[in-house]
């Protein structure tokens, strides 16, 4: 299936609730598993909801007939969100994923009413019997553009262009901060915040306001390509987010994050078919396969892709962790002692910035 809106959602319910009374038990248990996803943007940002719309694919491709998936995209982060996720509910879905951080709440309210479907909430920390969490690990592809822009910044003055503050968005700005600093100790971050997961228009004056404060490079947690579109005009470089995004802007893109969602949902959809699912707290990385990053551009020199190839490498043998202290705060506090490894508890709600953040 493709994508319903909240109409064609609501007829839905109506004729599966005529329906109910003619319906065997042999015919319930035969049929395949209806899965839905709630979309933050379009499927075609190239981005974010495009990488997710791809593991939906992927899901439904690997699961052959047993599973069906549909989505609606474009739903906002407020209050609306709850009546979508309701109607995917009501309408038969026994598995849903909400897709962003802004759905937790929301995903725990229908959650009470729908104690025999199951709800998957993506970068979020809220769990019920039947509400689980997962997230990638971003910050680890996040540290091979930190590296990047540490050995090629001219300037020593890089940028990085966030949504919301929230733990991931910290993470990212972190991981980034302390690879580049790896490499360049002196090297600053500017740090501008839009509030907002994707509006090209925003994404596209931060991208502007960073290039005149001096960055030569931008990075980008923000779901649209607008600012590697201004990297490109402005002649500096950047990151994609999500996506390989390089086919946007061909000289500023040297690489680009790939958030790589089908093997997740296919284990979580076997679950739910084997009987075997339960309320977890997922977070794979590039150890799982489950981030990637882009060919690198031409313009990355040969000495720069191997310093981010071992951090890969790293990465995914467990030894490398770019949050390996010492840690020093914006106020010049000590966060993390000499050779320690922040553990998980502590990423997961991460709420301060490293020294060298600027914003």
């Amino acid at each position: 299936m493709t994508t319903i809106n909240r109409r064609s959602l609501i007829k839905s319910v109506g004729a599966a609730a005529l329906a109910a009374p003619f319906i065997n038990k042999t015919a319930l248990g035969d049929a395949p598993l209806k899965v839905g996803y709630v979309y933050l943007g379009p499927i075609g940002d190239y981005g974010w909801t495009w990488a997710h719309e791809k593991g939906r694919k992927a899901m439904v491709a690997a699961m052959g007939g047993k599973v069906t998936a549909d989505y609606v995209e474009n739903v906002a982060e407020d209050q609306s969100a709850i009546p979508v996720i309701r109607d995917l509910a009501r309408s038969g879905h026994k598995l849903i994923y909400t897709t962003s951080f802004g759905y937790m709440d929301q995903t725990i309210a229908v959650a009470k009413e729908f104690p025999d479907v199951k709800f998957e909430h993506c970068t979020g920390y809220k769990h019920a019997p039947n509400v689980g969490t997962y997230n990638n690990r971003f910050h680890e592809a996040r540290a091979v553009m930190g590296k990047i822009s540490g050995m090629m910044t001219k300037t020593g003055v890089i940028g990085y262009l966030g949504s919301f503050k929230v733990p991931e968005v910290v993470l990212g700005v972190n991981s980034y901060a302390l690879a580049a600093q790896s490499a360049n100790p002196k090297v600053k971050v500017k740090l501008v915040m839009i509030d907002s997961w994707f509006d090209p228009a925003k994404e596209a004056a931060a991208a502007e306001t960073l290039a005149n404060l001096g960055c030569d490079f931008v990075t980008t947690h923000t779901d649209s390509p607008a600012a590697l579109q201004v990297c490109e005009k402005k002649k500096i470089y950047g990151f994609g987010q999500g996506a390989d995004m390089s086919r946007f802007a061909p000289h500023a893109c040297l690489t680009s994050i790939l958030d790589i969602w089908g093997p997740y949902y296919i284990a979580r959809a076997k679950a739910m078919l084997d009987g075997s699912w339960k309320s977890d707290d997922a977070w794979w990385g590039v150890k799982e396969g489950a981030v990637e990053i882009a060919p690198y551009s031409k313009s990355v020199p040969s000495n720069v892709k191997a310093a981010g190839d071992a951090m890969m490498k790293g990465w995914a043998d467990g030894s490398y962790d770019v949050f390996t202290g010492p840690m020093v705060d914006q106020t010049g506090k000590e966060r993390v002692a000499k050779g320690v490894r922040m553990p998980d508890k502590d990423l997961a709600v991460l709420d301060w910035y490293v020294k060298g953040v600027e914003g």
